[in-house]
């Protein structure tokens, strides 16, 4: 979905359907813009679209290819933009994810089931002609 699309929605509704709120993604945007440089031919898409695409990856778990083929561009494009969105952003120190250490501190127990299914072998008797009695087979007319 482009930006175009969504841009009118409600609050809520922008929210629901980016994960972030209009506001919180305007700052983003303004973000990457600054960071942006100037190189080379135009891309293909905004960075309207480009953040809208990297937010799609991190909301929906959609994969590259889908992605790709709703903005019609090919999938290594959408991986070069994922990357150079999640750069920038992360390397200008006011959006970042948890630390590693932050989540293994909490308070979280976890129980763990393990289920053995593993395959056994069941003895089957031998298919051999000496299995069977002689007395059967001259009974039979």
């Amino acid at each position: 979905m482009h930006y175009e699309e969504v841009k009118g929605l409600k609050p809520g509704q922008f929210k629901r359907a980016t994960g972030v709120s209009h506001k919180l993604f305007l700052e983003m945007l303004g973000l990457v813009q600054s960071k942006q440089g100037v190189m080379g031919r135009p891309p293909k898409l905004s960075l309207a679209d480009q953040l809208m695409a990297t937010l799609m990856y991190w909301r929906e778990y959609r994969t590259q290819f889908h992605i790709a083929q709703s903005y019609k561009v090919s999938e290594p494009t959408i991986n070069r933009v994922i990357n150079k969105v999640e750069g920038m952003l992360v390397g200008s120190g006011k959006f970042n994810l948890p630390s590693k250490r932050s989540l293994e501190q909490s308070k979280l127990e976890y129980s763990l089931v393990l289920i053995d299914v593993t395959e056994t072998p069941i003895e089957r008797p031998q298919k051999n002609s000496s299995g069977s009695t002689a007395e059967r087979r001259s009974a039979i007319p």
